[in-house]
């Protein structure tokens, strides 16, 4: 069943891979407009992202910063595809021009997408992060904001 009260916001990007790429973290996964990597960066699951946080959509982001939205974010490299849930929540900032985090806690920085998240980089499925330590990889990244304001009681 489609229910009609439910509003969707999406948005895309890109980002590459890296040999050092880890993602062994435990609480957040990141994305960087940045092109290398340091050894401590073990939340880094893609870089040279083609689009901060202040670049995306007003709409899109308007959606996030709703208390009732849930955030879907699909990651795909190749044929090999993750899914990960969390949440928007009315404190996001939105304002980093260089980076998008995904967190587990509720921590909120400007740099933050999501709070609430089902996975940090080290639960990724391990064979996206294997194919992402190639510089060849491209990360394909599509975000849903669905908000559920209209229908929760």
């Amino acid at each position: 069943m489609i229910h009609s009260n439910v509003e969707i916001y999406s948005e895309y990007v890109e980002a590459r891979g890296h040999k050092s790429i880890k993602a062994l973290h435990s609480s957040t996964f990141e994305l960087t407009k940045d092109s290398d990597l340091s050894e401590r960066g073990d939340c880094i699951i893609g870089v040279k992202l083609d689009k901060g946080l202040k670049e995306l959509n007003k709409d899109f982001k308007e959606a996030l910063k709703k208390d009732s939205s849930i955030v879907m974010i699909l990651l795909q490299v190749d044929d090999i595809k993750e899914t990960v849930l969390a949440r928007g929540n009315s404190r996001l900032i939105l304002e980093d021009d260089r980076r998008i985090v995904v967190r587990r806690s509720r921590f909120i920085g400007p740099e933050t997408i999501a709070i609430e998240s089902n996975k940090a980089a080290k639960d990724l499925n391990r064979d996206l992060i294997k194919k992402l330590q190639s510089s060849e990889s491209v990360l394909h990244i599509t975000i849903y904001v669905l908000d559920i304001s209209k229908i929760i009681v």
